[in-house]
């Protein structure tokens, strides 16, 4: 009976295949039918109709970089800043070097209300910023792995060589890959950390208080508005605690903003 049964389903397997792709096909002409129609829309200066449309492909479960770009600036052509400029950041999350996302961005970041100045960096900081950012996460694990195996090849070399100056050149190769390596698993942990804690957000609300405690009764530290970005770093139930760019900190209803 269950011989039978497993025959049976191996049987249907190229069925379900076959109706898999076909949906699929089909979901993916869908997307392409209402992203064309988005920018004809957007075209005719039929903002919304364009970001109506295009939140369809996004609810369907595809996202491109292209996609946010588009519904960034339809919003941003709307004058709606807190939107456009989440749009821009979701775009930058698939393509984080696009030259003309970073250059809308900073467009739509200008017609912002509050002027944040970062904390300043030391030097050491900014050398780290700049190294870490080299690669990504994964692209650091691979530098470190590759430096590992290069390592241990050049003091085998080292080992088993009989001429001094190969030798001097094996040992000063190695010692070279172990400080890559060493440099490499330092970049991957600190990318991997960053990734994890890395929770930006955008203001949504034309303007909110920012609290002293997740309570609507606390104190008003200060206020916030439309399209500044922050960095999520606590929650208690509806609140989430957030720290700005200068080192300000405090709480704010989660209605307020969106997570990136």
């Amino acid at each position: 009976m269950i011989n039978n049964f497993n025959t049976s389903f191996e049987n249907m397997k190229p069925t379900f295949y076959l109706v898999f792709i076909l949906f699929s096909y089909i979901g993916m002409a869908q997307n392409n039918a209402l992203f064309e129609q988005g920018k004809q829309q957007y075209k005719s200066e039929k903002f919304q109709e364009a970001i109506n449309n295009w939140m369809k492909i996004v609810r369907a479960g595809e996202h491109s970089s292209a996609l946010y770009y588009n519904i960034a600036n339809a919003h941003y052509k709307l004058n709606s800043i807190g939107p456009s400029i989440y749009y821009y950041e979701k775009a930058l999350q698939f393509a984080p070097n696009d030259n003309e996302t970073l250059n809308n961005l900073t467009f739509a970041q200008n017609a912002t209300v509050d002027a944040i100045e970062p904390l300043p960096k030391t030097i050491f900081a900014k050398w780290d910023t700049t190294l870490s950012s080299w690669l990504t996460f994964n692209g650091w694990a691979w530098v470190t792995v590759i430096c590992a195996v290069l390592f241990a090849l050049l003091l085998l070399l080292y080992y088993f060589s009989v001429y001094s100056v190969k030798k001097r050149l094996f040992f000063a190769g190695a010692i070279l890959m172990f400080l890559l390596v060493i440099i490499g698993l330092t970049m991957s942990y600190r990318n991997y950390h960053k990734q994890v804690k890395d929770q930006p957000a955008i203001i949504f609300a034309e303007s909110s208080n920012i609290k002293s405690d997740p309570s609507q009764k606390s104190e008003t530290s200060f206020i916030l508005h439309e399209g500044t970005k922050v960095q999520i770093i606590a929650e208690d139930d509806d609140w989430y605690r957030i720290l700005l760019a200068d080192g300000k900190d405090g709480w704010i209803h989660q209605k307020d903003l969106k997570p990136l």
